[in-house]
């Protein structure tokens, strides 16, 4: 079986998505992260996302899987983004369940580039106009209420009952809320309302919401810069 067929079957259930998807920074799977790492130390570099674009461009183009990578292969929950030039979401698709990186960032890559429910896959001919990003999640809080957090700081993610008494979790990675301009308040009622739930959003039930708070480490590559760093490679001769 092809290297890109069977990881994309081993990954079914992985959450998917960003502000407005089913799955993704504004879900997360039903376990709290396995892994909460507590320090600053700078973690993600841009051959992560050097290494995701060679992971995509060996897919499309049916080629073997690349090389393993030289970066850490430490285990953290992450997400990876694409995006276009015009800042249009293309994917993104993560897990808040820690994994290795050298295979976490392989498998999702590829599931957030072509397994995101809202898109059609990434095709060869877009991949030139597409940045990536990686994003490490760090420094796992329970949050005192659902207030006890900072706009541009803190990821969130909420756990809670819908009406029916269903369980459910939803996350924004942290630079969702800033971007879109929200309070925190319209931050938890969005977060609500792409969990599931449909009823009215009362002061009451919001305080009866469980809140983690996390940070993340962040790296974005455009191609165009993705494209430089290989000829630099490539001049070097390594």
């Amino acid at each position: 079986m092809p290297w890109y067929k069977k990881n994309l079957s081993d990954e079914e259930q992985s959450s998917r998505g960003h502000p407005s998807n089913e799955w993704g920074p504004n879900h997360a799977e039903d376990h709290p992260p396995s892994h909460h790492h507590g320090d600053d130390t700078t973690v993600t570099c841009r051959e992560m996302c050097v290494y995701c674009f060679d992971v995509l461009i060996s897919y499309v183009q049916r080629q073997s899987e690349p090389a393993r990578p030289a970066f850490t292969n430490d285990a953290y929950p992450l997400f990876v983004t694409w995006k276009t030039s015009d800042e249009r979401l293309r994917g993104c698709i993560g897990t808040f369940s820690s994994c290795n990186l050298h295979s976490g960032l392989r498998d999702y890559a590829l599931n957030s580039a072509i397994k995101d429910s809202r898109f059609a896959p990434i095709r060869k001919e877009e991949i030139t106009d597409l940045s990536c990003t990686v994003s490490l999640l760090t420094n796992f809080e329970e949050a005192a209420d659902y207030l006890d957090w900072e706009v541009g700081i803190h990821g969130i993610r909420i756990e809670f009952k819908n009406e029916k008494g269903h369980h459910r979790s939803a996350t924004y990675l942290p630079e969702v809320a800033k971007e879109q301009e929200w309070t925190k308040i319209q931050t938890i009622d969005s977060l609500l309302r792409k969990g599931g739930y449909r009823a009215n959003i009362s002061p009451s039930f919001r305080s009866s919401i469980r809140t983690t708070r996390y940070c993340s480490q962040k790296i974005t590559l455009s191609y165009n810069e993705y494209l430089q760093h290989q000829q630099q490679i490539s001049h070097s001769g390594k």
